[in-house]
């Protein structure tokens, strides 16, 4: 049985809300963030979350991943700076990939650090979370009307593998290199947010949603011209100057302005 305290109220929607995905006493509900406090839902998606059924403290539960996309698709070289830190040319156009729904996990979940792969390295960015069922977007106002919410995204990379294969299927789809959470803020402005990311507490990046090449409104066009996308989906947007190598035993905390902070740490793995 669930230790429960009385449900926060009527089902609602407000653009201060966080919505999440948590595990309590191991069963998965849709959630809603009210600062110490966690509302649980019947369904297990926040986009279509059913009945609330109480609620209880933030510290007893475990974090998921948001949502469970269909697709992760991502956005390489999106910030000059960082096109430039690894002396590559600006892109003409968006330069997507996807991420494997396999590299998925949550706040506080390890990220495992394969010990064969050379270099791995951390990437913050700002993810959009898509709302909406689209295809063949055409106008801002449209593809500002498809998001559903922000949230954030570590997209782990293991550098080596992406300079040896030349497609980047491997070195950015092993299993937990696609942390994202810890929840989805109700918005789709995501202009002049600070993003940072630390490791173990020293600032590495430190940049502004500002400086991104292709906006996030011209991300869901361009992607929309080749594919449907889908409720849940995430584009990650595109990593700031700054990005470097994690060990065994580090901690990475990315921060973005009017989210939040996702916070994993990373052991060797396979």
């Amino acid at each position: 049985m669930l230790s429960l305290v009385p449900t926060m109220g009527e089902d609602r929607v407000d653009m201060s809300e966080k919505y999440a995905r948590v595990k309590h006493h191991g069963t998965a509900f849709a959630a809603i963030v009210h600062d110490d406090m966690v509302e649980l839902f019947e369904e297990g998606e926040p986009l279509t979350r059913g009945t609330a059924v109480g609620s209880v403290p933030v510290a007893q539960v475990q974090w998921l991943s948001p949502v469970q996309p269909r697709t992760i698709l991502c956005v390489g070289r999106n910030y000059r700076a960082h096109a430039a830190e690894l002396h590559n040319p600006v892109p003409l156009e968006p330069l997507f990939f996807l991420k494997p729904t396999s590299a998925l996990v949550g706040h506080q979940d390890v990220i495992l650090r394969p010990t064969w792969v050379g270099r791995v390295d951390y990437e913050g960015e700002l993810v959009l979370v898509l709302g909406k069922t689209v295809r063949h977007v055409t106008s801002t106002q449209e593809a500002l009307d498809a998001i559903f919410g922000l949230t954030i995204g570590n997209d782990v990379t293991a550098r080596d593998l992406q300079r040896s294969d030349g497609q980047w299927t491997r070195a950015k789809g092993f299993d937990t290199f696609a942390p994202v959470g810890p929840w989805i803020v109700r918005d789709n402005q995501s202009q002049s947010r600070r993003i940072t990311t630390r490791v173990n507490g020293v600032i590495r990046q430190d940049g502004s949603t500002d400086d991104l090449i292709f906006s996030c409104d011209r991300l869901i066009m361009e992607a929309s011209r080749f594919m449907t996308l889908y409720p849940g989906d995430l584009i990650f947007t595109g990593t700031p100057a700054g990005i470097g190598p994690v060990e065994s035993g580090d901690e990475v905390d990315i921060s973005i302005q009017g989210i939040g902070t996702l916070s994993n740490c990373v052991k060797n793995g396979d």
